[in-house]
């Protein structure tokens, strides 16, 4: 699908969040300019807790360079929004009291979430690239008649937004002309703007009661004492080569408790029943950054690559030394992991 404005696509042979960094900075636009423009960053949360992942579109929003406002939704969430209120930056805190946005379904959140664009005169939305981003600001974007920019890495100006392409192959400078821009943040691209001394005004914003025709029937969350996946400074992910459910648990789980790990997994893993699709890293699952991404049992897809290469330290253990995962990473061990993994596990228990 083509922008709103223009491309201009860079191929790099292993692109790199570095590189957006090429770009000018916005502080450098007219101070009358930033002046009039105005971001509102959607800020999520389950169970009445604050979800710190979606806490990169507020910084996305402010290096625009204009107010900031935060938007939440639903039921019971003064304390949310109390607590979002002390979001560094962010001028003021939009929130929707209606146990009806509870669960953020597409078809009523949407349409909430464009009223209060309307009403705030916004020139910006920001919401992180997540699973209810993902749902949510298409439908958004739609009613607003205007493209949506995916999956952002950095920003240019208050128009120019950089993004991957081709499972991050390649790097594209997308020009958006709409009035109003729709934006979604990779996480891993922007750091979590800091809770604790913001002092921003709560302001009930509009609630449409937007009839919904879906219904939200249950879930079934897999549940963990282990860091959560996306934010996580440590991960070690398994794949394929790991041949079943009960093998993939016996290794993998012991070698994330000795690291403090998270546990992350390939899509042919997922795929073939060895670990929860919640767990999957990749082009079509979560990507991450940690300190320390662990791959066992991964041959290196481009469409896992996609979703680990920018961890700050790669390790992988294979017993091919020609899969493709030795390419990207920092540290390689070349064994089969069925024996190298258990001994690596105790070895770091006893240290």
């Amino acid at each position: 699908m083509l922008s709103a404005g223009r491309r201009v696509f860079s191929a790099l042979a292993r692109p790199t969040l570095r590189d957006a960094t090429r770009l000018r900075p916005f502080a450098r636009s007219p101070a009358a300019l930033r002046r009039l423009l105005s971001a509102l960053a959607v800020l999520e949360q389950r169970n009445g807790e604050l979800n710190m992942g979606s806490l990169s579109a507020v910084s996305a929003a402010q290096q625009l360079g204009g107010s900031v406002h935060g938007f939440v939704a639903g039921g019971n969430i003064s304390g949310v929004a109390s607590e979002a209120a002390k979001i560094e930056g962010v001028d003021k805190i939009i929130a929707v009291d209606n146990s009806a946005y509870d669960k953020g379904l597409p078809e009523n959140y949407a349409p909430l979430l464009v009223e209060n664009i309307k009403r705030g005169g916004y020139t910006h939305v920001v919401a992180g690239n997540t699973a209810f981003g993902k749902n949510v600001m298409p439908r958004v974007a739609a009613l607003l008649d205007v493209q949506q920019v995916s999956d952002i890495t950095a920003i240019g100006d208050d128009k120019t937004f950089v993004r991957p392409i081709y499972a991050g192959n390649a790097i594209a400078t997308v020009e958006s002309s709409d009035p109003i821009k729709v934006i979604t943040v990779r996480g891993t691209a922007f750091p979590a703007a800091a809770v604790g001394s913001g002092a921003a005004a709560v302001e009930e914003g509009v609630d449409p009661k937007a009839e919904s025709p879906a219904e939200w029937m249950s879930e079934d969350l897999a549940k963990s004492d282990r860091p959560d996946l996306a934010t996580a400074g440590r991960v070690v992910s398994g794949g394929r080569g790991l041949k079943s459910k009960e093998e993939f648990d016996r290794v993998m789980l012991p070698l994330a408790d000795a690291l403090g790990a998270a546990v992350g997994a390939s899509r042919a893993a997922v795929d073939s029943g060895y670990a929860d699709n919640s767990l999957q890293v990749g082009q079509t699952g979560k990507v991450v950054a940690p300190q320390l991404y662990m791959a066992v049992g991964i041959s290196g897809a481009i469409q896992h690559l996609a979703g680990m290469k920018d961890s700050k330290v790669i390790a992988a253990i294979n017993k091919d030394a020609e899969a493709p995962i030795f390419q990207v990473a920092d540290v390689g061990l070349v064994g089969d992991l069925f024996d190298k993994v258990p001994e690596l596990s105790e070895k770091l228990k006893k240290t």
